[in-house]
């Protein structure tokens, strides 16, 4: 079996959360709440695709819409990353349709299936707007979906530790892929994965970890469900992605502004994957960061937000291959 490209980190999460609400004193959850309020997620509903979608926005500025890994809901983005982000753009955050507090998915899960929804979805929240989009790791199959099948919706591309599909496509190794694959897995299995092994990128890891319990603990981030049931609809859908290279296909009849980011150190998305992107999509630059792992949005926030800025805003200088 083939193995899914992104975290799981919301059961673990969720379940900390629920007893951190037992035991934190009332003080302690002020102290959280104020730390991260400007991220709060007021959480919204808005039926499209046939289902209902939960999202929220933050911020103000150029929308820009987060698509996130395997069985993520809204609660796991970094709230340092948001914070950064919503400073120049109106950020949008959403459930996948079977995840957190959105209804069930139409249909059977395909990232083609997917990214009509998500258009559905921007239709009914941002009409007649396009979006800039940033997909990472399985969010990233969706995004590069949702730019060839609904061009018009999409006006700059970030893929960041993602693959294009098919046969070229580079896996982790073994040992990696048991664990990504793993439903039931660890936290110290994700540090493992996702960061180096190195004391910096495993303090980081570790201090990710701490901000979302914190943020869902204090009630600025909503406590979400992952059912089992899809998580194994998105993994078999990875495993269908592996197998056809329809997408990478059409990766060169993209006509948008793309930016394809990876850690040099992923050994959940080999950076070569990245590689072959920026090298596929006509108008794609490559941005490497060195010493980053599979999750290098959390292990560097700050670094991973000013990159997207100034792409987004059209400077010059990102580091190249």
């Amino acid at each position: 079996m083939l193995r899914k490209h992104g975290t799981r980190r919301a059961a673990a999460v969720a379940s900390a959360v629920l007893v951190a609400l037992m035991l934190m004193p009332s003080t302690s959850a002020v102290s959280a709440a104020g730390e991260y309020e400007s991220v709060r997620m007021h959480v919204q509903m808005v039926k499209a695709a046939g289902t209902n979608f939960a999202y929220a926005e933050l911020g103000s500025g150029s929308p820009l819409l987060l698509l996130s890994g395997t069985g993520s809901p809204m609660s796991e983005w970094d709230p340092a990353l948001l914070a950064q982000l919503k400073k120049s753009h109106r950020v949008l955050v959403f459930d996948y349709p079977g995840l957190g507090q959105s209804g069930p998915a139409p249909a059977k899960w395909s990232f083609p299936r997917a990214a009509d929804w998500i258009s559905q979805f921007l239709d009914s929240v941002i009409p007649n707007t396009p979006v800039d989009v940033l997909g990472w790791s399985m969010g990233g199959f969706i995004a590069q979906q949702l730019a060839i099948r609904h061009p018009a919706r999409v006006r700059k591309l970030v893929l960041a530790g993602t693959n294009p599909g098919g046969a070229r496509t580079e896996l982790g190794p073994p040992w990696v892929q048991r664990i990504d694959s793993d439903a039931d897995s660890s936290d110290q299995d994700y540090l493992k994965t996702n960061y180096p092994a190195t004391a910096s990128a495993q303090f980081a890891g570790r201090a990710f970890l701490h901000r979302l319990e914190t943020a869902v603990s204090s009630g600025v981030y909503p406590v979400s469900k992952v059912p089992s049931a899809t998580y194994e609809a998105m993994v078999n859908a990875e495993d269908s992605w592996i197998r056809s290279d329809a997408n990478y296909r059409a990766l060169p009849g993209l006509t948008h502004p793309t930016l394809v980011m990876t850690g040099t150190r992923d050994v959940v998305t080999p950076p070569a994957n990245s590689r072959l992107i920026a090298h596929t999509i006509p108008q794609a630059e490559l941005s490497l960061l060195p010493g980053a792992g599979h999750s290098f949005l959390f292990q560097n926030p700050k670094r991973t937000a000013r990159a997207v800025d100034e792409f987004l805003h059209g400077q010059i200088g990102l580091q190249g291959s």
